[in-house]
């Protein structure tokens, strides 16, 4: 298994046990009125960080290993440009995991901007991955 599949499975699982905690502390404000605000604006970061931490990262990482060889001198393509993907992905999800509860407490600050670089680091990481995961899918000539 190649070294950036056991990184982004990795961080899918530490995402998936993060999401799902985080999934608790977003129903206790619905048993505990008094609970801190921060907790009801967890919903849509509990959302992004399973939605992309856990599963387009299993996905990234076992789409990486398993899908058909591209050429022989390099099997996976360009695994470079994979590691950017994963970076570019990480670096975007970290920043919404931080931006996203506390724009919902303060809406238009630094936190609101903070979720562009965001959705651009993550969209850039999905291009660089289908560029280099492109190349590999190959279709079987009609007779």
């Amino acid at each position: 298994m190649p070294p950036v599949t056991r990184w982004f499975l990795r961080s899918a699982v530490l995402y998936l046990v993060a999401s799902l905690w985080a999934g608790i502390l977003v129903v206790v404000p619905r048993v505990m009125p008094h609970a801190p605000r921060l907790l009801s604006a967890l919903g849509p970061t509990y959302v992004h960080a399973f939605m992309v931490g856990w599963v387009t990262q299993m996905i990234f990482g076992v789409a990486f290993w398993m899908f058909p060889k591209a050429e022989r001198a390099r099997p996976r393509g360009n695994e470079r440009l994979v590691w950017i993907s994963f970076w570019l992905l990480n670096a975007g999800l970290f920043l919404r995991v931080v931006a996203e509860p506390l724009n919902a407490m303060a809406p238009g600050a630094l936190w609101g901007w903070l979720l562009v670089p965001s959705a651009l680091f993550q969209w850039a990481a999905g291009l660089a991955f289908a560029g280099n995961l492109w190349g590999r899918i190959k279709g079987k000539m009609a007779p």
